[in-house]
């Protein structure tokens, strides 16, 4: 561990265009482009307008909503890195202001670890090393010192909830995701402040997750951090999985990190083994459940998601099953014109009709189109974008679905639609100029660190 914190303690910062990106010679992509960022502007006057200095909108309503008693500002940290990229300089140097004067995290609240690390702690470290404003990691810092508290667990893996000032935590039953999706942004702040502690704990959170993977490979759905026991044994790559995987790959592309490279190649034999469904009379792949002791096939379901996987799975260099699985992501959201919150793949049929305005299959067109160059994935993304504004816009922002059958919309604009929905939408039409891809590493909310790779 010491080797690679030294390792990381030399990254250089996020390398990003200072400048606009200049407009792009294909038509086509360049209004698709200010399309998307006009959308976003959109949204994000509807935010000011109703629900400055909360959490989210609530666009129908016209309203607010926070997470927790007293508003941590998640629109405008979750936003911010994405105005830069779309050079929204000014706005960005008002926020990014209003977010150093006015966040603070000495509250007597109990927030959700995980969520708090993806999104603000993630955020504020991206924005931090776009723009070197040292207010944002000052607060990053703090930030960091007031979650350690969750991983004073026998195991060392996480509680789920923590207490910002007085360090108290709960909820011991927790999942591979929320355990094991902390490394990207705890090493980072590590990097950044040369303090080691944040990348030993999210470390070993990480690999004492891996090391309690059953027989066969796989790991379950939740897990009690007190005692280690697994006390839901259905495996998946869905939600309260999904990123654990997800981080595996990442760190290693990150930081090198060869504990993590060998953790993703014992897991992927697995989840091909046990997980991958081919359904070749189809010409579909799909990965579904399984109880993660017996490999025993369970639910045929797959969902919005699950389809962070084929992004994941080009990240890693399995071009072929990627494009496989993201064809039966585009099949699963051409049901309705747009992506439900979970669907039976055999039965063909939505069994839950929910869309919280998700942003992973966006993502994973972005990631196919990047290392494939086919221009069917850019029709692909303006299909989802088409659809995206036809059923989810509204006068003042932009609002989850009830049911994309009916369509009818729910009173919902969480703050990943503007860290993550518009950015990788923004970022499949933009000229690859506006960030190098092959530069940084996404987080799990879509906020963008700087990589640099290492042979080992």
């Amino acid at each position: 561990m010491k080797t690679l914190l030294s390792f990381l303690l030399l990254l250089p910062t996020i390398a990003v265009a200072q400048q606009r990106p200049k407009q792009s010679t294909h038509v086509r992509t360049d209004r698709l482009a200010s399309e998307v960022k006009a959308e976003f502007q959109h949204a994000w006057q509807g935010y000011k307008k109703y629900a400055w200095g909360h959490d989210d909108l609530k666009p129908l309503s016209k309203s607010y909503h926070d997470w927790y008693s007293e508003p941590l500002l998640m629109t405008p940290v979750d936003a911010l890195d994405t105005m830069i990229l779309m050079g929204m300089d000014q706005e960005a140097a008002s926020v990014r202001d209003y977010i150093a004067i006015n966040l603070s995290f000495d509250k007597d609240i109990s927030v959700q670890n995980f969520e708090v690390t993806i999104r603000l702690l993630g955020g504020l470290l991206t924005n931090y090393q776009l723009t070197k404003d040292k207010r944002l990691l000052t607060l990053a810092n703090d930030l960091g010192k007031r979650l350690l508290p969750v991983f004073n667990s026998p195991t060392g893996m996480p509680y789920r909830y923590v207490n910002l000032k007085t360090g108290a935590v709960r909820d011991p039953v927790s999942n591979p995701a929320e355990t094991g999706t902390l490394l990207i942004e705890f090493a980072t702040l590590s990097k950044l402040t040369g303090n080691p502690v944040f990348y030993d704990k999210a470390k070993r959170a990480l690999v004492e997750t891996f090391k309690r993977r059953s027989s066969i490979g796989l790991v379950g759905e939740w897990i009690n951090v007190e005692t280690g026991q697994w006390t839901n044994s259905d495996s998946h790559i869905s939600g309260a999985i999904d990123s654990y995987y997800e981080y595996l790959v990442k760190c290693w592309v990150l930081f090198g990190d060869r504990d993590c490279k060998r953790m993703w190649d014992e897991s992927i034999v697995a989840i091909n083994k046990y997980l991958k469904d081919d359904l070749s009379q189809r010409n579909e792949l799909w990965y579904g459940h399984a109880d993660m002791n017996t490999g025993k096939r369970g639910a045929t379901t797959y969902g919005a998601l699950d389809a962070f996987f084929p992004a994941v799975l080009a990240l890693s260099g399995d071009l072929a099953k990627a494009k496989l699985l993201q064809d039966s992501s585009f099949k699963m959201w051409q049901q309705a014109d747009i992506e439900p919150e979970e669907y039976n793949y055999r039965e063909n049929k939505i069994t839950s009709p929910g869309y919280p305005l998700r942003p992973e299959i966006v993502e994973s067109t972005y990631y196919l189109y990047h290392y494939t160059k086919d221009p069917r994935y850019f029709r692909m993304g303006e299909q989802l974008w088409r659809d995206f504004v036809k059923y989810c816009r509204t006068d003042e922002g932009y609002a989850a679905l009830k049911s994309v059958v009916t369509k009818e919309k729910s009173d919902s604009m969480q703050s990943f639609v503007f860290a993550e929905t518009f950015k990788y939408f923004y970022l499949l039409f933009a000229s690859p100029k506006t960030l190098n891809f092959d530069q940084v590493v996404f987080n799990t909310e879509a906020h963008p660190v700087f990589k640099r790779l290492v042979r080992k």
